[in-house]
């Protein structure tokens, strides 16, 4: 590597791929973290890197802070036997590489690692990264964090088998919503990673369209609450829905946060929300536009962020309360 790495002092700096590439090279151990209630671009990232890691010798753990398991239709991606608990996450480490996480409170308990470790690497492609560690690789214009790795890899010299196309795959075929947002060069990666013999059909069905029978009642519920509100967003409309805690009983995150597909079919309204309920008083709120309105910059002006068109924040109060937040954020 002919690139001198700047030094670790320089806290908050960008790092280009060769930067990076450095950084990950001369590690002597390594944590990779995920964010809160992964998805399976962070988890695919994660797992994909970490298996670089393990296979060049060098110690690596991969976590994440909450929920306390894996979701179910991510448990047969390739590497998680990597995976460790938040509490088993060893305090200091020469290196800690946060994947898909755009702000160091996405990682939950874990965010303090970042202050135990040599140096710190984030790799994500969220418009509205805050820059939090010392190091930091962003492409907005990126499909997926997976999409990244892919680069990297390559520049790394690393060959793409099967287990790692897996892994990037998921990451690539979830953050696209199954290839439906996609650019110059997305459908080209998809094709060079199903060359490696991984069953792409397999791994879309158990990511995107598995789920268990009480997601079918759970559905009927929430989308009772379904509210079009025609005049919002300037005419555009926005539509919205409720998760209460009640209406979730034995269903895991995946099906939750599946139910922002459904809503945003919409065609009366520009803009979907979901607000999901976490405990009494609290929510978290995810957005979706379809073209035209940039829904980053609404959930950045309310402590979230995300991307363009999906993005998210945590809101505090009742019902109404949330309600009117929202409608007033949008206008």
């Amino acid at each position: 590597m002919t690139e001198t790495v700047p030094p670790a002092a320089a806290a908050g700096a960008e790092t280009d791929l060769e930067g990076a590439l450095a950084l990950l090279s001369e590690a002597t151990s390594v944590t990779v973290l995920c964010h809160v209630h992964p998805d399976a671009d962070t988890i695919g990232s994660g797992l994909a890197l970490a298996q670089v890691f393990s296979r060049r010798g060098t110690p690596v753990q991969v976590s994440f802070a909450q929920p306390d398991e894996l979701p179910e239709s991510m448990r047969d991606l390739p590497g998680v036997d990597l995976l460790v608990r938040p509490d088993q996450v060893a305090a200091e480490v020469d290196l800690v590489v946060t994947v898909d996480c755009g702000s160091r409170g996405r990682l939950g308990v874990l965010g303090n690692r970042l202050d135990g470790a040599r140096t710190s690497l984030v790799l994500d492609h969220h418009r509205s990264n805050t820059r939090y560690a010392q190091f930091n690789l962003v492409d907005d214009s990126a499909e997926s964090t997976t999409a990244i790795l892919a680069r990297l890899f390559d520049a790394w010299g690393v060959e793409i088998d099967a287990d790692l196309a897996h892994c990037l795959y998921a990451g690539l075929v979830t953050d696209t919503g199954s290839f439906r947002w996609v650019q110059p060069g997305t459908h080209r990666l998809a094709e060079r990673l199903i060359d490696t013999g991984i069953d792409s059909t397999a791994i879309a069905r158990r990511l995107l369209d598995t789920h268990p029978f009480g997601w079918l009642p759970m559905l009927s519920a929430v989308l009772g609450t379904a509210r079009l509100v025609p005049d919002a967003v300037g005419g555009r409309g926005l539509v919205y829905a409720l998760v209460r805690n009640a209406d979730t009983a034995g269903m895991g995150a995946e099906e939750i946060e599946s139910v922002i597909d459904i809503v945003r079919t919409t065609a009366q309204a520009e803009v979907a929300s979901v607000l999901k309920e976490i405990r009494p008083g609290e929510w978290s709120v995810s957005l979706r536009s379809k073209s035209a309105v940039d829904v980053s910059e609404v959930a950045g002006g309310l402590g979230g962020g995300g991307h363009r068109f999906a993005s998210g924040y945590t809101a505090f109060g009742d019902a109404d309360e949330v309600v009117a937040g929202l409608l007033a954020a949008f206008g």
